[in-house]
C-alpha cells in the first residue's frame, strides 16, 4: 500500500512540476511532503504558525464533506469555499492551505 501511495504522490509532484500548476495535492517542505488528507497538526509541524488564517462558511450549491477513495481523502467541490485557510510564506511563494474538518483539502501556491 505504501509503495502505491508513494508512486501516486511522485506522479502528482512530477505532473505539477511539468505543468506549472498552482494548486496541487502536495507540497515539499524540506525533506518531508505535505499532502491532501494530512491533519492540521501535520501542517503546523511542517510549516509552523500561519501568518494569516481566514474562515469560510458554506456557499450556495456547495456539496459538503469529503469522500475517501483508495485510502486518500478527496475534498468535495465546495470544500474550499467552506473551509479554513491558513496562509504561509515559503521559499519566496505564498502558500494557502485549506482545511476542512481538520484535514488538508487543498494546497495552493501563489506568487507574491
Amino acid at each position: 500500500m505504501h509503495r502505491h501511495r508513494l508512486a501516486g504522490l511522485l506522479a502528482c509532484i512530477l505532473f505539477a512540476c511539468a505543468t506549472g500548476a498552482a494548486a496541487s495535492d502536495s507540497l515539499r517542505v524540506g525533506n518531508r511532503v505535505l499532502v491532501v488528507g494530512d491533519s492540521a497538526a501535520t501542517v503546523s509541524t511542517l510549516l509552523g504558525k500561519p501568518m494569516h488564517k481566514s474562515h469560510r462558511s458554506g456557499s450556495r450549491g456547495a456539496s459538503h464533506g469529503s469522500s475517501r477513495r483508495g485510502g486518500r481523502v478527496r475534498a468535495s467541490p465546495g470544500a474550499a469555499a467552506r473551509g479554513e485557510q491558513w496562509q504561509y510564506r515559503h521559499n519566496g511563494r505564498v502558500i494557502v492551505v485549506t482545511l476542512v474538518d481538520g484535514l488538508v483539502s487543498d494546497i495552493d501556491e501563489r506568487s507574491r
